[in-house]
């Protein structure tokens, strides 16, 4: 059964959305979902030293990992998905992404099936699940700070060596009392997920295109946000000689567009608690992106 939405332009006429109401069991999204969370199981066993293979029996402790990582992911899209209802905007439940890699997931998004009736609901939209999953990476690293070990350079077996944000740098040293630079940190599995987390959030936070951060530089200002997502698109580009996963972030930022899409209704300006909204997300930005994410 359909159902047509009705919005008003700025010319005082009538757009006519339609949008699916009919109710079925999202199949699809709860396949999906147990996939990403065997994939991220599989991955967090790999971490403790478990072979899925001859091993299947030990697979159980990735959960740490796993249930760190999905809840993060989960609640960020989660975020999007309430605000969006909130304000009158279909969206789909989440789609995690199950992936063969050593984190298990590509991460998981939510699609919006009516179009965002003016600047201030696209912020608050974009916004959320930002802030949402930040709420949850950050108690998740610092637990798992706690949990981690300082140790030797010789103890500590070669592999990937992860980046430092600001905030990071400054966990560590709260926690620790080590800096990245000075000592090996071997880290809890909860303490990876959520340095995950972090990182998942400063991506989405990037002020590009269709980004969360693009949704947020867009309700300030259209201006703004074509300045910004062309500057920050071709910052990418020097970033991947340090790291080549951003030369990949790129180009799938290039294939979906560095513009974004306009909003039914820009005249309604933001209030102070909207700006205020926008100001914390780009501080979180700010603080939890990492110009060199992996170092083999």
């Amino acid at each position: 059964m359909k159902k047509w939405h009705e919005l008003w332009d700025r010319k005082g006429e009538m757009i006519e959305i339609e949008n699916e109401k009919e109710k079925k069991f999202p199949f699809l999204h709860l396949f999906l979902f147990i996939a990403t969370l065997f994939g991220t199981m599989i991955a967090g066993s790999l971490q403790e030293g478990v072979n899925p293979i001859s091993q299947p029996y030990l697979i159980y402790k990735g959960l740490p990992f796993s249930l760190t990582l999905m809840l993060i992911l989960g609640v960020h899209e989660t975020g999007h998905y309430i605000t969006s209802k909130r304000n009158g905007v279909q969206a789909t439940l989440p789609y995690f992404i199950p992936a063969p890699s050593f984190l298990g997931t590509f991460g998981a998004f939510i699609k919006m099936k009516s179009l965002i009736p003016n600047r201030r609901v696209l912020l608050k939209i974009g916004a959320a699940g930002p802030l949402a999953g930040f709420a949850v990476a950050l108690p998740s690293t610092i637990i798992g700070l706690m949990l981690s070990e300082v140790r030797e350079p010789s103890a500590v077996s070669s592999g990937i060596s992860l980046g430092s944000s600001l905030l990071l740098s400054f966990l560590t040293k709260s926690i620790l009392g080590v800096s990245n630079d000075s000592a090996d940190i071997l880290l809890h599995p909860v303490a990876f997920a959520g340095w995950i987390g972090l990182f998942v959030t400063a991506l989405n936070l990037l002020p590009i295109g269709q980004l969360d951060g693009g949704h947020i530089i867009f309700a300030l200002s259209r201006r703004l946000h074509n300045l910004l997502s062309k500057i920050a698109f071709l910052l990418l580009l020097p970033l991947g000689f340090f790291w080549e996963g951003w030369l990949i972030w790129a180009a799938a930022i290039f294939i979906f567009g560095i513009n974004h899409p306009p909003v039914v209704d820009e005249t309604p300006s933001l209030s102070k608690e909207d700006r205020i909204l926008a100001a914390v997300a780009i501080i979180i930005f700010v603080i939890t992106f990492i110009p060199v994410p992996f170092k083999l």
